[in-house]
């Protein structure tokens, strides 16, 4: 959430920035402010006067005064108008502060002066490449490539048609060593993430409103979630959720920070703005495994953090050998709440291009004031809002995609990565028995 006095006291620039991400108009959210800080006064210029009358009436009573006589009835009528004045200004001041939060809370986050600026993915820079040689072995060695979806079909490891029996389209049954696979993934990142200075937290699935709102899913991505309304409860579309409201409503000290936290959560998204966009396969599922990394910072490492989670997610890539490229991502593709982010995108041979495995983003104080999350400094007297990170270390099952395809083998056989040979206990996937399910 942007803060109210940036927008107030710098409108020129918010509106510049803003402009660079869509089209926000500031001036209802400007009015409101104007009229909340007017009521704002006028109330607190009633209660100063109320607090007056209390201490005049408290006074001349110790002088002498008879209580009730007409002096002291005056001051008290005087007080008691005031009083009803107050009890109407109150809650119409409450109802200015909860417009004001509900515009703010539809505002996207500022992008930093680093992002380019663009409208669509098609604007988004290359940073960098890895793997182009594994890509040019692989077109030596394999001159036409079966898609992930084809493969493992053939190879019995997973189904589509009876995921749809027992829930509907866009979901998956893995089986035998699919199954297996996705395991040794998640442990795999997992491991490696704990390893690299990351805390393991195994979080709640379900999360209520306000953690969806902290982390900024709520009010813009409700469409997109699927919510269970007897309990006010949703099903996580992402770890970053649970994560980021971990420490909802928390001062932390400046001690603790980085805070580093890595989790791994089934997914549930509705995907309504993607239908009719990969229909088929791993790619876009309702439901889906995702190791998430998360950061809470200091404001001064925030952007040299983002390069370190970004370099995180990249080792993931490179331990399983999988050839990639990184992407800033320009101002009219990033996500909703966030200041800058990075794209990881991996090889698919079978499509002959990159396809997005991983985002990292930086929020700054984004989500830190939706979700009140400060820290203070030893021997300060104001605290401050944290900074916050984000990344996938990875979506699973699009890893689990990639390494189908660029690790299939001329036998019609899919070679196990090295670096997952141990949690797997073979060195290839090959064709299904004839008592596959």
């Amino acid at each position: 959430m942007l803060d109210i006095k940036l927008i107030r006291n710098q409108t020129a620039q918010v509106q510049t920035a803003l402009a660079k991400r869509g089209d926000y108009d500031l001036q209802p959210l400007l009015d409101l402010d104007a009229k909340q800080r007017q009521v704002e006064k006028q109330r607190s210029d009633l209660q100063a006067q109320s607090n007056e009358v209390g201490k005049l009436v408290g006074q001349k009573i110790r002088q002498g005064a008879d209580p009730a006589g007409d002096d002291v009835k005056a001051l008290r009528a005087s007080g008691n108008e005031i009083k009803q004045t107050l009890s109407e200004l109150e809650p119409h001041e409450r109802e200015l502060k909860a417009n004001i939060e509900e515009i703010l809370l539809t505002l996207p986050n500022l992008p930093d002066d680093s992002v380019p600026v663009g409208k669509s993915e098609a604007e988004n820079v290359e940073i960098r490449r890895w793997g182009d040689e594994l890509i040019a072995a692989g077109r030596s060695s394999l001159p036409t490539y079966e898609t992930h979806y084809d493969l493992g079909e053939r190879l019995g490891i997973m189904n589509f048609e009876r995921a749809a029996k027992v829930a509907q389209s866009r979901f998956v049954t893995l089986i035998g060593a699919g199954a297996a696979l996705e395991r040794a993934l998640i442990s795999f990142m997992l491991e490696r993430h704990v390893k690299a200075g990351y805390t393991e937290i195994m979080p709640p699935i379900l999360v209520n409103s306000e953690s969806m709102t902290g982390s900024g899913q709520l009010p813009k991505f409700a469409e997109d979630g699927f919510k269970c309304d007897r309990d006010d409860l949703w099903l996580t579309p992402t770890a970053e959720v649970p994560l980021t409201n971990l420490h909802r409503d928390e001062i932390l000290t400046a001690d603790q920070l980085p805070i580093n936290y890595c989790a791994y959560t089934p997914c549930f998204r509705r995907e309504a703005g993607s239908y009719g966009r990969d229909t088929r396969g791993l790619i876009r599922l309702h439901q889906f495994n995702k190791v998430e990394m998360y950061k809470f910072v200091h404001p001064n490492s925030s952007f040299d953090e983002l390069e370190a989670l970004t370099r995180d997610a990249e080792d993931v890539l490179q331990q399983l050998q999988l050839p990639y490229r990184v992407l800033a991502l320009c101002t009219g593709d990033m996500g909703f709440g966030a200041s800058k982010t990075y794209d990881l995108e991996v090889w698919l041979p079978s499509a002959d291009k990159y396809r997005e495995i991983s985002s990292c983003s930086n929020c700054v104080d984004f989500q830190g004031r939706r979700a009140n999350i400060r820290f203070k400094a030893s021997g300060q007297k104001g605290t401050q809002y944290v900074h916050t990170l984000n990344g996938s270390g990875l979506a699973v099952g699009r890893t689990m995609a990639a390494i189908l395809e660029n690790y299939q083998q001329a036998d019609g056989s899919v070679r196990v990565p090295d670096i997952l040979q141990k949690y797997m206990g073979t060195e290839t996937i090959g064709a299904p028995s004839s008592e596959s399910p």
